[in-house]
């Protein structure tokens, strides 16, 4: 087996400061995971560091996540390998409030010649025929019409 590449070593008040967060438990699940992987993995306690197996199984967490931490911690510090990296791939940034504007104004307008009414997909497409937007999916469309609670039917 490799040697650890990321070896986590606490000071006396980081330690401190991490038995207080998870005995407390206000915090957010992942927050005192991992405070708990990185006070099994500090190497300056009495016993040594556990191994990430160990951690794994006596936490329920896995290996890659406990890596994850351990090389945050070595890297980018305490703070960092506490909080969890949001996901930039959750963000809905396509469509602002000037483009959300222009989209209800569209959805409450006159249904275009050939079609009884407004449909999502005939909504995107004029988005973008319009100039308003670049691209922009239906879905995205119904998503910004359902939080305005606008009804197409």
């Amino acid at each position: 087996m490799p040697a650890k590449r990321y070896i986590v070593s606490l000071t006396p008040e980081e330690r401190q400061r991490l038995e207080q967060l998870t005995r407390t438990g206000k915090a957010a699940a992942a927050k005192i995971n991992h405070a708990r992987i990185l006070l099994k993995a500090d190497i300056n306690t009495p016993d040594g560091s556990w191994k990430d197996q160990d951690i794994s199984n006596a936490l329920n967490i896995s290996i890659k996540t406990i890596e994850r931490v351990r090389q945050r911690f070595v890297e980018e510090g305490l703070e960092s390998a506490l909080t969890r990296r949001s996901n930039p791939s959750l963000k809905l940034g396509k469509i602002d409030g000037e483009t959300e504007a222009h989209l209800i104004a569209l959805a409450c307008s006159q249904a275009p010649v050939g079609s009884s009414r407004w449909t999502l997909r005939l909504l995107a497409d004029q988005m973008v025929v319009l100039g308003y937007i670049e691209s922009v999916s239906y879905e995205t469309v119904r998503q910004v019409l359902k939080k305005t609670n606008l009804n197409l039917g």
